[in-house]
């Protein structure tokens, strides 16, 4: 980073007035001098109050535009504002003013290292330590991040993805964590580790760098402009995201993340024309997205078997797309080709393991092939990622009874989105807990806070766990039921499963109910 040294700087005129700031902020004085604005922005600068000291700063550079030291300074603010394209302009500008500054040098080569621009920063930190405002510390994060950096692009060029992800992390914490270069870096290595929500994420912290940025990135990926891979990758990540319907741009447009794509991939050859990489990748995700365009045409007018085509047609140019594979997916299955639509689907969840309408149309063609266990387990992990769905619940009780009916067991006591059942006596209990299947009692009591806090979490684990037999004991009015299960404290909980008592909790914490219940609801399927 920047050297604690090169924070401020303290020209010659400096007054030394002992005045502090206010203790809360105020407009500079008009009228005030160069000397009392530099003063008071030093003293916020020191407090950590950087908006205030900048306030001073800009009014000390309007009366000395001339001044390194005031452009150093106001740089220094700017910095800790996290407002890098604007100090990196002050910083040269006072390199271009006093050549003779070491703390002007290795402020601004301390900018260039953030933003990974090696060459620029081994010049200035040269300088700066032929001044005498060198640090050896600043030498060692100059050569991590040289040294990472290379390894990264090293291991894009020949796609070892791990490495390149792993060695772009290493330079970014090395000291260049605002390069946009290693960002785009990260970003496509994620995406070809098949990781899109993080590959997605890196690249949304990259856009939000200040675009400027990339005007001093004269520095070149394999032949690309950083300008254009930043383009290229986001125009990738766009494509392998299609699913999502809509992005806002900068513009405030709304567009399907394809045609984003091929923006952004316009974008990167307007800007470097001659690159035969972004030529390539353009032309590509044109097709794609043509394709995608086509397919769901065909789809809408229920020509199945070409929109199958169409897709396919995409994926030629981008095999790891999950989105045609999905879609493709929704093709097969009109066509009864179950084992098909389970292929695609297994090829978008590898791409994509959190693709929900992958995993959805998977479940569905495991219903239609009969394979109950794999259908129970994938609807089971939809209800955790959409727990208040209830086609899917309802689906998930179906498949789990099913999944009970070929394996021969009873399942005539097994309902689907009823209420907790309430027990009056001790005949009941037993004829529900001993029949086959899981059984949760629930021991109550209609004036005792815990239960009236944890009940609505009972109604809705029932309604969760369709599978399962919530019943429900008022210890008030059924005092021989408590009596007979030796239930003294309330709420008490008994598990039960074909029969036998599992488990018992006594006022159990939400986590632990939760937990509790689930687990047998699972290894009940």
């Amino acid at each position: 980073m920047v050297p604690a040294r090169s924070s401020i700087d303290a020209p010659s005129f400096l007054g030394h007035s002992m005045r502090s700031p206010a203790s809360s902020p105020v407009a500079p004085p008009s009228g005030g001098s160069l000397q009392e604005m530099t003063r008071l922005g030093n003293e916020w600068y020191k407090k950590g109050r950087h908006g205030e000291a900048l306030r001073y700063y800009d009014r000390a550079v309007s009366l000395c535009p001339e001044s390194a030291a005031c452009r150093g300074n106001r740089a220094a603010a700017l910095i800790g504002l996290g407002r890098l394209a604007d100090a990196l302009r002050d910083s040269e500008e006072a390199v271009r003013l006093d050549p003779a500054s070491g703390r002007a040098h290795s402020r601004l080569a301390g900018l260039y290292l953030r933003l990974g621009m090696i060459e620029k920063a081994r010049r200035h930190f040269t300088q700066a330590r032929h001044l005498h405002e060198s640090d050896p510390a600043d030498w060692e994060k100059l050569q991590d991040v040289e040294m990472h950096l290379g390894r990264s692009t090293d291991a894009r060029k020949i796609g070892d993805w791990k490495s390149a992800l792993r060695e772009a992390d290493a330079a970014i914490a090395a000291g260049a964590d605002s390069s946009q270069l290693l960002r785009a870096l990260r970003s496509e290595a994620l995406l070809r580790l098949h990781k899109l929500e993080e590959a997605d994420s890196t690249l949304t912290s990259l856009l939000k760098l200040d675009k400027s940025l990339l005007s001093w990135t004269a520095a070149k990926l394999s032949g690309m402009l950083v300008e254009s891979y930043v383009h290229i990758v986001r125009a990738q990540v766009d494509m392998a995201l299609g699913r999502q319907k809509q992005i806002i741009t900068v513009v405030g447009i709304h567009f399907c993340r394809f045609d984003a794509a091929v923006a952004a991939a316009e974008n990167a050859r307007l800007i470097d024309p001659g690159n035969a990489e972004v030529g390539m990748i353009l032309n590509n995700v044109r097709l794609v997205a043509r394709a995608r365009a086509q397919g769901n045409e065909l789809f809408k007018a229920a020509k199945f078997s070409d929109a199958s085509i169409a897709y396919g047609e995409g994926l030629k140019y981008d095999p790891s797309n999950p989105v045609l594979h999905c879609n493709r997916a929704a093709c097969w299955w009109k066509l009864d080709g179950w084992e098909k639509a389970v292929d695609d689907c297994n090829e978008a969840l590898r791409i994509q393991p959190t693709y929900t309408k992958a995993l959805l149309r998977r479940a569905m063609s495991y219903s239609k092939l009969d394979r109950w266990a794999d259908c129970v387990r994938d609807y089971e992990a939809l209800r955790k990622e959409l727990p208040a769905d209830t086609e899917v619940a309802e689906a998930l009780f179906h498949a789990q009874v099913a999944l009970k009916t070929t394996r021969g067991e009873d399942v005539s006591n097994m309902k689907f989105g009823g209420e907790v059942e309430m027990v009056t006596s001790v005949e009941q209990l037993y004829a529900a807990t001993r029949s086959p299947g899981v059984s949760v009692v629930y021991f109550m009591s209609s004036v005792n806070q815990q239960c009236i806090q944890i009940t609505p979490a009972v109604d809705s684990l029932c309604s969760e766990c369709p599978s399962m037999n919530f019943l429900k004991v008022n210890v008030e009015d059924s005092p021989t039921v408590a009596k007979a299960e030796n239930v003294r404290i309330v709420p008490t909980f008994k598990i039960y499963k074909d029969g036998a008592r599992v488990k018992e909790m006594i006022c159990p914490t939400l986590h632990v109910l939760r937990y509790s219940v689930r687990h047998y609801a699972v290894s009940s399927s």
